[in-house]
């Protein structure tokens, strides 16, 4: 399921470059529109906290994907959660800074709720155009595939699902005629590898998708001369998702072209928003949260022996060691080759570690590590070094998870993988949605899962 939308979001992303540019401006620029329309019709002043303000949810609204793709329901309910999510971070910064009253509450309370409408309203609209545009006959493009494989079907079946792509998918062509050729492919084939050049030419065909495995290298060198020769656009579809694609996407590195499959989100600018996102909002935790920090530390002192804060060695960035901090909960604490997982009714976990546990509590030093820059607020969990040496020969791309520095929530936990994993297929469960998470980042995704995390530390009774 995972490799299936990865694959979907590779395939796309060529052909579609003006769309989704329009798609991720839209959101931020009727965010700030409504903002500006709303102050200046409650005849409130456009001044430096409003347009401070502005600036601000311009560039947090940016969209992770492109909404047109989705269906109207799911744009709406993501709209709507990125949204509510969005406004949370803003109020807590609101309250913590004191400048809430610099706004109005009506214009606030106008652009909030008129806002997400808008927002829907306008992908609406977009798919609406995108579809009708691409219905037109003129902008009907012909497209065939070389190579009747799996590969080739995964194709196929993307063209077709593909609304507003504006591509009709008329054939195969391969050489081979047994059972190499897929079931579902055979009787859509109109020909071998000599044939695609001239029903190029004769059917108009706009677009040509090479799916031929990598041994094929001689047929493909000689099927690109032949096809050089028209005007159709080429793409070469190489055979690479029975791995785990994390951010893939196509570099030129000083004229040469580059296929990265495997890469951290976290680069260029991505990487400074992740960063000055972490500092801030970790900065303003600790400022708010510090009065329970020490009515923790004292808790903990007083429940029994030893340190208030445990050192655990973890994996981060790129499988180096750190050391993460947590408010100890327990009597002894394994740290060493053989690390030991909690579980229901451990006796090592005290009476009010049991508490700090099951609220997350204990977690809350780790803000620290995040100013040090260690982790972040949002990422893969860290596991204990000795549970990475295990899992990394059981679990396939389990190491890739390290691509990023490792967080205090993620996507696994907010998504019921939290506590102990005392089977394989709970660790393989939450690395597939730490790699999910590694393909899908926005800054828009961090805040939600910081939401849901909130909330799962007052309703979830599943941690120990």
């Amino acid at each position: 399921m995972f490799e299936d939308r990865a694959y979907k979001r590779t395939f796309y992303s060529a052909p579609q470059s003006v769309t989704s540019l329009v798609a991720a401006f839209l959101e931020p620029s009727i965010t700030v529109l409504t903002f500006l329309f709303v102050t200046l019709y409650a005849d409130e002043p456009v001044d430096r906290p409003a347009l401070t303000l502005g600036l601000l949810v311009f560039a947090l609204t940016f969209p992770g994907r492109n909404r047109f793709r989705d269906n109207l329901i799911a744009a709406g309910v993501d709209i709507l959660s990125s949204w509510v999510t969005l406004v949370a971070i803003l109020a807590l910064c609101g309250y913590a800074t004191r400048s809430l009253h610099f706004f109005d509450n009506a214009v606030l309370l106008n652009w909030l709720v008129a806002t997400p409408v808008l927002q829907w309203v306008a992908v609406w609209i977009g798919k609406v155009t995108l579809q009708r545009l691409s219905a037109r006959p003129s902008a009907r493009r012909t497209a065939i595939i070389v190579g009747a494989g799996a590969l080739g079907v995964k194709v196929a079946k993307a063209l077709a699902e593909s609304t507003d792509h504006g591509v009709d998918f008329v054939g195969y062509f391969d050489d081979r005629t047994d059972d190499r050729v897929h079931e579902d492919a055979s009787a859509q084939r109109l020909g071998g590898l000599k044939d695609v050049a001239t029903y190029i030419t004769e059917r108009g065909v706009r677009e040509v998708y090479i799916t031929l495995p990598l041994g094929s290298q001689p047929r493909i060198v000689e099927l690109l001369e032949d096809v050089q020769g028209t005007t159709a656009s080429l793409f070469f579809v190489p055979d690479v998702f029975g791995i785990s694609i994390i951010q893939g996407r196509l570099q030129d590195m000083n004229g040469v072209p580059v296929v990265g499959i495997c890469e951290t989100p976290f680069t260029g600018t991505n990487e400074l928003v992740k960063r000055i996102s972490d500092i801030v909002l970790a900065t303003i935790i600790l400022i708010l949260i510090s009065p329970l920090l020490l009515a923790i530390a004292i808790g903990v002192k007083l429940s029994s022996s030893g340190p208030v804060i445990f050192k655990q060695r973890r994996n981060g960035l790129d499988g180096g060691e750190i050391v993460v901090y947590k408010f100890r909960s327990m009597t002894a604490q394994d740290n060493g080759p053989v690390v030991r997982q909690a579980v229901k009714d451990d006796p090592r976990i005290t009476r009010f570690g049991a508490f700090i546990r099951r609220t997350s509590l204990d977690e809350l030093p780790q803000f620290i590590n995040v100013l040090q820059g260690r982790m972040s607020i949002v990422g893969p969990r860290p596991h204990a070094v000795a549970h990475n040496e295990e899992y990394r020969r059981l679990i396939k791309a389990y190491m890739v998870r390290h691509k990023v520095k490792p967080g205090i929530t993620g996507w696994a936990q907010v998504n019921g993988h939290r506590g102990e994993t005392d089977t394989i297929e709970k660790m393989q469960a939450r690395v597939e949605y730490d790699l999910e998470y590694l393909r899908n980042w926005s800054l828009g995704l961090d805040l939600q899962i910081i939401v849901r995390t909130i909330r799962l530390v007052f309703f979830d009774r599943n941690a120990y």
